[in-house]
């Protein structure tokens, strides 16, 4: 019912690890070219010696995951119902549920228990997915 929100929330925790991995690789390079490990001698089988490869491989899967992403979320943008848009909101654009009761002229009571009610649905749906 909802699997944009599951595939939403992996698509930011995949590009959250990219960009740490990238960090990190970048980092990792700084101390070969130009810190302690600078007169270290690399072998071809080294990790070192593969870290450029490595972090063109990084920037490239990250791209793609960052245009998957604002794909998704054009595409969520056009979902129609209350629900969805409780949703957009809350995940993709980060308000707050009392400021989307205010946004959508709801009590906020109304978009808790609304936004339980779907949080509920949707683990109930991935728990049945899962067995």
């Amino acid at each position: 019912m909802y699997e944009w929100l599951n595939d939403f929330r992996k698509l930011e925790d995949e590009i959250a690890y990219l960009e740490f991995n990238l960090e990190r690789s970048e980092n990792e390079l700084k101390r070969w070219t130009s810190g302690d490990l600078l007169g270290v001698k690399l072998t071809a089988d080294s990790n070192g010696a593969k870290l450029e490869e490595s972090i063109e491989a990084i920037k490239t899967e990250l791209e793609y995951k960052r245009i998957d992403l604002e794909r998704l979320v054009k595409l969520i943008g056009t979902f129609r119902g209350l629900e969805n848009n409780i949703l957009y909101k809350k995940y993709v654009e980060g308000k707050t549920l009392v400021s989307i009761a205010d946004e959508l002229d709801k009590s906020p009571n109304y978009i808790y228990n609304k936004h339980a009610q779907m949080m509920r649905m949707i683990e109930y749906a991935h728990e049945v997915r899962l067995t």
